[in-house]
């Protein structure tokens, strides 16, 4: 016989024949249970840079979002500033602003010094001549109602607000080259300033000041046609602040979503992180609504009443901001919701009550149904026992549904939620219409339709092991409580 055979032979088996000892064993499972404390401890660590880059992400990338989309989207930009020229306050200021230009165009005591004399080539009478002195004030009186009507009715016409619509849609490009600091346009970037050209809007109301009837309007010389619309000192930090932001803005909101879908995939607690990130969030959304707030009063303080009064000045910016504040609460709601469904799936008090609550309600319903003959048959129990996933495949739908929504709101968003809590009730009352067993005393509990329908109660050993098939078939095991309600008999 080969010796190599004899010691190949019976040596391989003895590392699996021979059991650790007491010692081996400890040491062991020590050694294992330290592995898995490190690695516990890495997926937490991981999972908790990921979700603090995820929640300081958030509200730059909800900044990005809406002034890329500005910036992008010409219908979006002609959205957000139609508001401003249909507003009475805005035409009101406007329409004064006008007048004062034009009439301060006009040289009144030039033109009454030439009546004059005119008058005295003509030779009329001195007290005629000298008369005519005093007609610089009722003049002047007369020329800024005259043209403060024509400003006021070409502002407040049906026609202008359209005409500002195109306008701004025209412009939109040059919007584009202001943000970016680039090139010259309507709205141009000058010093520490932002600056409009109205030099359209003063010709067409000189040209209705003309076939008015006041003909010395079309000698009106050029005059400063600029508004001033934001004046700082940080304009170039600004700028390339949005440049930065237009740059990210395609991107960065998704890169925030991903970092916050690893850290709850990376961590041991899928659920408490799901809630952190809902906390997290919902608090970085409140800080950005309170710093709007307080850069509309910076913004306020900064502009003179006499150049914009208060009211106006408040409309204008938050007819600007306002799509950036509801893209802002519409985050604020979506991370509550998030937060209160990782709160009702855990383990708390609180939670459990809802739970029961719901699932003894659907299922009083559905047991309801089935004894007038409405009954789902196997489809109900299907539902019954796949409960967890088309739970899951409800709540994916929502959440898939608020991402393709374009431009969602809060209202949106309460809409969608409506719709799957209303889903997961019908998918409920289906189950526990699902057949006589509805009736059962199982089914009446919490357990039959609650989070533990198809745990181990429902399809362990309990009802399908010798209990349920032995000779107490006919008694309380096949048909009470421990027979989990979908194995007993009726």
């Amino acid at each position: 016989m080969d010796p190599s055979a004899d010691a190949s032979g019976p040596a391989q088996p003895q590392p699996q024949s021979q059991p650790l000892s007491g010692s081996e064993r400890e040491e062991y499972e020590r050694l294992r249970g330290a592995a898995a404390v490190r690695h516990r401890r890495l997926r937490h660590a991981g999972a908790s840079v990921l979700l603090v880059l995820a929640v300081l992400l958030s509200p730059l990338a909800v900044v990005a979002t809406w002034l890329h989309e500005e910036i992008t989207d010409p219908h979006r930009y002609v959205q957000t500033v139609a508001p401003i020229v249909r507003n009475p306050g805005v035409q009101s200021t406007v329409t004064n602003r006008l007048t004062r230009r034009v009439v301060d165009q006009v040289d009144v005591p030039a033109i009454t010094a030439q009546l004059a004399r005119n008058l005295d080539k003509t030779r009329a009478p001195s007290v005629v001549v000298n008369g005519t002195k005093m007609l610089g004030g009722p003049l002047e009186s007369a020329l800024t109602d005259a043209v403060h009507r024509v400003i006021h009715k070409a502002i407040t016409s049906e026609q202008f607000p359209l005409v500002w619509d195109a306008a701004n849609r025209r412009a939109h490009a040059a919007v584009v080259k202001v943000l970016t600091g680039e090139g010259t346009s309507a709205v141009q970037a000058r010093g520490n300033a932002i600056v409009l050209d109205i030099g359209t809007l003063v010709d067409n109301v000189k040209q209705r000041l003309v076939r008015a009837g006041y003909e010395k309007a079309a000698k009106i010389p050029y005059i400063d046609r600029q508004f001033t619309l934001v004046r700082t000192d940080k304009l170039d930090e600004a700028q390339g602040a949005m440049r930065l932001l237009d740059i990210v803005g395609t991107w960065l909101p998704a890169v925030t979503i991903v970092l916050a879908a690893l850290a709850v995939w990376l961590s041991p607690a899928h659920r408490l992180t799901l809630l952190a990130a809902g906390i997290g969030t919902a608090v970085m959304m409140v800080a950005l609504l309170v710093g709007l707030a307080v850069v509309r009063g910076v913004y306020l303080d900064s502009v003179p009443p006499t150049a914009l009064p208060r009211g106006p000045a408040a409309f204008i910016f938050d007819t600007l901001v306002r799509f950036l504040r509801e893209s802002t609460r519409t985050l604020l709601v979506v991370a509550v919701v998030t937060a209160l469904a990782a709160y009702l799936y855990g383990p708390g008090r609180g939670a459990r009550a809802v739970r029961s609550a719901a699932a003894r309600g659907t299922g009083a319903i559905g047991r309801g149904l089935a004894r007038v003959g409405a009954r789902t048959g196997g489809f109900g129990r299907w539902l019954d026992t796949h409960r967890a996933w088309t739970t899951g495949v409800a709540i994916t739908g929502g959440a898939l549904a608020l991402v393709l929504w374009n431009h969602p709101t809060p209202a949106s968003v309460g809409l969608v939620l409506g719709i799957v809590v209303g889903v997961l009730a019908l998918l409920g009352i289906l189950a526990g219409a699902s057949g006589p067993t509805a009736d059962g005393p199982m089914a009446s509990g919490p357990t039959a339709s609650g989070p533990t329908a198809s745990g181990p109660t429902a399809s362990g050993p309990t009802a399908s092991g010798p209990t349920a098939d032995g000779p107490a078939t006919n008694g309380p095991a096949a048909g009470g409580p421990a027979a989990g309600g979908r194995h007993g008999s009726p």
